[in-house]
């Protein structure tokens, strides 16, 4: 009898491990699309502010779209010095 009952805790184990071991294979790639949405809301809210401050003193404006937001929010400051200069020729 106890070796029934023993089969029965290892198997409920390995299908725990195993739901466990499936639920963060299947989680990593939406942390990762969640992480690059906001890092692109994140650089859309900088270009708008290099924007603004740019139109105050007559220079040149980065249009806001998909391309430039994700560009921004992945690469960061280095990302808007980029779209500058690729702007500026």
């Amino acid at each position: 009898m106890l070796g029934l009952e023993l089969s029965v805790f290892l198997t409920y184990a390995g299908a725990l491990l195993l739901i466990l071991l499936l639920g963060k294979i299947f989680l990593w790639p939406l942390k990762l699309i969640g992480k690059l949405l906001i890092s692109s809301l994140v650089g859309g809210v900088l270009i708008l502010v290099v924007n603004l401050i740019a139109g105050m003193f007559g220079l040149l404006l980065i249009p806001l779209n998909i391309i430039t937001a994700v560009v921004v929010g992945v690469l960061g400051i280095p990302g808007v010095i980029l779209l500058l200069i690729l702007f500026l020729f």
